[in-house]
């Protein structure tokens, strides 16, 4: 079959939402001006993040899944190769937390995590699902899903739109329970809930797969109304341009909208107009599918896995006060951590990939 077209643009879009993240954690929002609102909510980048990988695991295999071409061995393959380098990588930078969460943690806590942390497993568990690095617990969901992905590829897709947007209203009806359910009965006792409120109720929320598993299933069925609607013509272009605005819109909204529904689910249609508009060919995918942030969207990944623990290892051992460019902080920092993210892509996520490959014969 034949491969299908790159989404240039989509991998543009990576860029904005990986540096978002990165400025969530180590910034103060309020420097970004009428950007704050969005910059505050970078927490909503990842579940975006989820979303589009299962779309762009279903807009690459789910028709080869469908005909019975999906050698589901190989897949896996693939997907260890693809993510599992930089992962082996981030757990190396984060050596320097290990005595921090000795100290945190009961030993048989401790121990659990040393143990699941390489396994991709830490996530199933709220109080060590951000074990020795804060952004991994996503690994966990990431392979539970792709182990998910062969047979839920496989879902015959209907030949009409509305069937398709049926199961895209349903799926995203199931991905608000679980934050419903946290607003309605506070099981926390936490009377006004946002992005510093903690409870292990709330870390099952944010940080274990299962609530957020409707988002990934949302992205591989989305896929499927994208084979349905033409790249070109103007719809595409109005679809994402509103998907864009509307999220501006809620952002904005601040406190109105309760965290736990925005961290979990309320944004996936909006989600899903953005990656449609931005699979078409229109003015929109254009002006983000430009080379530059096309080059810094392919190492997305590695920015959002290694930032946490590179951005701590920079400041932690001064070595901007060193070299004299500490006045020139935070912003050559977030330099650094792209060109760490770039080198990272370029000298060990795909030299690896090609190496674990060879091997396996994958």
């Amino acid at each position: 079959m034949r491969k299908p077209d790159r989404l240039n643009a989509l991998t543009g879009l990576r860029t904005f939402a990986a540096i978002n993240i990165v400025l969530f954690h180590f910034s103060n929002p309020q420097w970004f001006g009428p950007l704050a609102p969005v910059v505050n909510a970078g927490y909503a980048s990842v579940s975006f993040f989820i979303l589009l990988s299962g779309y762009v695991l279903a807009y690459n295999y789910a028709a080869r899944a469908r005909e019975g071409k999906l050698n589901t061995v190989r897949f896996y393959e693939a997907r260890f190769t693809r993510l599992y380098p930089i992962y082996l990588l981030s757990l190396f930078l984060a050596w320097r937390n290990v005595p921090v969460e000795y100290a945190s943690h009961t030993h048989a806590m401790f121990w659990t995590g040393m143990i699941l942390s390489p396994l991709l497993l830490q996530g199933w568990i709220p109080e060590i699902a951000t074990f020795l690095n804060t952004p991994a617990w996503t690994m966990s969901a990431e392979s539970f899903y792709y182990l998910l992905f062969p047979w839920i590829a496989r879902w015959k897709r209907p030949d009409r739109v509305a069937p398709i947007l049926r199961r895209l209203a349903i799926l995203w009806a199931i991905g608000l329970i679980p934050g419903a359910l946290y607003v309605i009965f506070k099981p926390d006792g936490v009377a006004h809930v946002d992005r510093f409120s903690y409870g292990p109720w709330l870390q099952a929320l944010k940080f274990t797969p299962l609530p957020h598993l409707a988002s990934f299933i949302f992205g591989v069925v989305l896929a499927g109304l994208d084979e349905l609607i033409p790249r070109t013509g103007r719809l595409r272009l109005f679809v994402g341009i509103g998907g864009f605005t509307t999220i501006f819109f809620l952002l904005w909204l601040g406190s109105d909208v309760p965290y736990p529904m925005i961290h979990d689910g309320l944004l996936m249609p909006l989600f899903g107009c953005i990656i449609i508009g931005l699979s078409g060919d229109n003015p929109l995918a254009s002006a983000l599918g430009i080379r530059p942030l096309v080059f810094i969207g392919e190492a997305s990944y590695c920015l959002y896995l290694l930032h946490f623990n590179f951005w701590n290892l920079i400041h932690d051992t001064h070595v901007l006060d060193r070299v004299g460019l500490a006045r020139f902080d935070p912003w050559i920092s977030y330099a650094i951590l792209i060109g760490f993210a770039l080198l990272a892509l370029h000298f060990v996520e795909k030299p690896a990939q090609r190496q674990l490959r060879k091997w396996m014969g994958a």
